[in-house]
């Protein structure tokens, strides 16, 4: 692809996936800023509360795979247009929300069915399809990194509105922000309008059978498995860090500052593992980011927690929040091409997203049996450290081997 095609053709692609990424997942991780005033205002607990989020993260999971497949057959646009209205249905039903019933169909189900359409999945294969081979890790990089400018925005604005004007209108202020979901995954969705390189193995497969043939190939199923832990340890974060800190005594504003200095440091994050991911050794990363998480959440919450602690945890946290996201999509992409990626990246994500659930509905289950988040974190630490130590063995005692792609006959 030379400069001035891919100026003509791939980059409004690329911007319009990151924007779409950039705000449904920015939106998404910044929900907990609502999470104390919303189960004051309505009578719900912390735990119920939690089960929406519970119940979003586990819709987009298992929704991810048939949404990834039903794009490899029929194309992004309808999907995406389709996912950017009912993330603004959602966000509406909750604001509007005098009970659980609507909070669990609004912040859960609807947006966990629209992130399942808008969300880092669909991004990625997007990105990947409009550049050519060599640039595909950097570039996974850059969109992840641009896609985690939305909590730098969306957690300041709806933690300043809540506190001025109360939570409804903080739910309102991100109603706006998710309007503009709408042009961006137009622009994104022009990706269909690009064919897809030279057939290989796996394009004229049924989804069934590739998605059958990736899970019996041990480099994705221990990918696959590990992944839980990414999901579990970064929901439990993002939804109860703002109850830990106002149960800390610290100002409630201090949890919007944390989340946007995540978002910041992730970008950062983002750009360096998208760049590592294309010169070493994709498995070893991620191993080694959940173990470098499961040192940093032990440090940061067994220790008592300050304005500037808290922060600087919020930036070591964030630059390895979401570099998963480039190694695990190049992986998927070097491995068995670029039809099926959303599908098998939303295989991958399932696994994820019961993590996110653990994460987000048994913190709240602990917090509310015993008053304190001690034994979450206890559990979140340990598992990540053993994740990280299995996934980085298995790196090295795992030859590196040659894509299926061009292995696997027809």
């Amino acid at each position: 692809m030379n400069t001035h095609r891919f100026i003509k053709s791939g980059l409004p692609i690329l911007i319009g996936a990151s924007v779409m990424l950039s705000l449904s997942m920015g939106i998404r991780q910044s929900l907990g800023v609502f999470m104390a005033p919303v189960t004051r205002d309505i009578g719900i607990s912390v735990s119920e509360f939690t089960l929406a989020i519970a119940v979003q993260n586990l819709s987009w999971g298992f929704l991810q795979p048939f949404v990834g497949a039903w794009a490899g057959k029929h194309g992004y646009r309808q999907l995406m247009m389709f996912g950017s209205l009912l993330y603004v249905i959602g966000l509406v039903l909750l604001a509007s929300a005098h009970g659980l019933l609507a909070v669990l169909i609004g912040a859960g189900f609807l947006i966990g069915l629209s992130l399942s359409c808008t969300g880092s999945a669909m991004a990625m294969a997007v990105a990947t399809r409009s550049v050519t081979p060599e640039r595909r890790s950097a570039i996974l990089g850059v969109v992840t990194a641009a896609g985690s400018i939305g909590a730098l925005i969306a957690a300041p604005i709806g933690q300043t509105l809540s506190q001025e004007f109360g939570w409804r209108f903080g739910v309102l202020g991100f109603v706006v922000l998710s309007l503009f979901l709408i042009p961006a995954s137009w622009y994104g969705s022009k990706i269909d309008a690009i064919a897809l390189p030279p057939n290989n193995a796996f394009d004229n497969k049924n989804p069934g059978a590739v998605a059958l043939q990736a899970l019996r190939h041990p480099p994705f199923a221990v990918m696959t498995l590990a992944y839980f832990v990414c999901g579990m340890q970064l929901v439990f974060l993002t939804t109860h860090l703002p109850t830990y800190l106002e149960i800390c005594g610290l100002d409630p504003m201090l949890s919007a500052k944390a989340l946007g200095m995540i978002g910041g440091f992730n970008a950062m994050g983002s750009l360096f593992f998208g760049w590592a991911g294309g010169r070493y050794n994709k498995m070893l990363l991620l191993g080694m980011i959940y173990i470098l998480r499961s040192i940093g959440l032990a440090v940061y919450f067994y220790s008592a927690p300050t304005p500037d602690t808290t922060l600087v945890f919020a930036a070591y946290i964030g630059f390895l929040w979401l570099g998963v996201a480039p190694l695990v999509s190049g992986s998927i992409s070097e491995t068995f091409g670029l039809r099926w990626q959303a599908m098998l990246s939303g295989i991958a994500f399932m696994s994820h997203q019961l993590g996110s659930f653990l994460g987000a509905f048994g913190g709240g289950v602990i917090f509310d049996a015993l008053g304190s988040y001690n034994l979450a974190l206890q559990i979140g630490v340990i598992v990540g450290l053993a994740a990280g130590v299995v996934q980085c063995i298995f790196a090295v005692a795992w030859p590196k081997n040659p894509p299926l792609i061009l292995s696997t006959s027809a």
